[in-house]
């Protein structure tokens, strides 16, 4: 990894933990828009890249938010670069809306199981509501943004993803 592609990387985890400041009214207050710039950098920069992006955001919005899951957002942060990484791999494959369907039902719906063991039932029928307009929200962002983003961005700095 080069310096520019780490330079490009601090920026875009930089605008997932601005994002991540901007919340979406949940019962957990970790929940915000800090993957929308995770999913940019997966097409951009390339999976890998996307999925640092998604899991260093969410350890700092996280932090700057008081961590109120404690420790257990080093799960979530593992579980983010996982599924960003996946929906970089489909949407550079050419399989936009698998990716899209993908993260938002993983990310909505399975991430959060896990936490059924750990928290309960109700913890998880709480969170998934708000999790899951998040990832609806960050995603079709991303979906109308990435091919504008993607043409400027390669016109102006050449590819990054290679």
């Amino acid at each position: 990894m080069n310096a520019k592609k780490i330079s490009w990387l601090a920026l875009f985890v930089a605008l997932s933990v601005v994002g991540g400041m901007i919340k979406v009214p949940a019962p957990i207050s970790s929940v915000a828009l800090d993957s929308f710039p995770a999913l940019v950098a997966a097409v951009l920069l390339g999976p890998v890249a996307g999925a640092l992006v998604g899991a260093f955001g969410h350890l700092v919005s996280a932090l700057i938010g008081g961590l109120p899951m404690g420790p257990l957002h080093l799960l979530i942060a593992i579980e983010m670069a996982a599924i960003v990484w996946l929906f970089g791999q489909l949407y550079v494959a050419v399989r936009k809306w698998a990716a899209i369907v993908t993260f938002i039902l993983l990310n909505g719906f399975v991430l959060p199981a896990p936490f059924i063991l750990l928290m309960g039932m109700p913890f998880y029928i709480g969170a998934v509501p708000g999790i899951t307009m998040a990832a609806i929200f960050n995603t079709m962002i991303a979906a109308i943004l990435i091919p504008r983003i993607v043409l400027a961005f390669e016109k102006r700095f050449g590819r990054l993803n290679a």
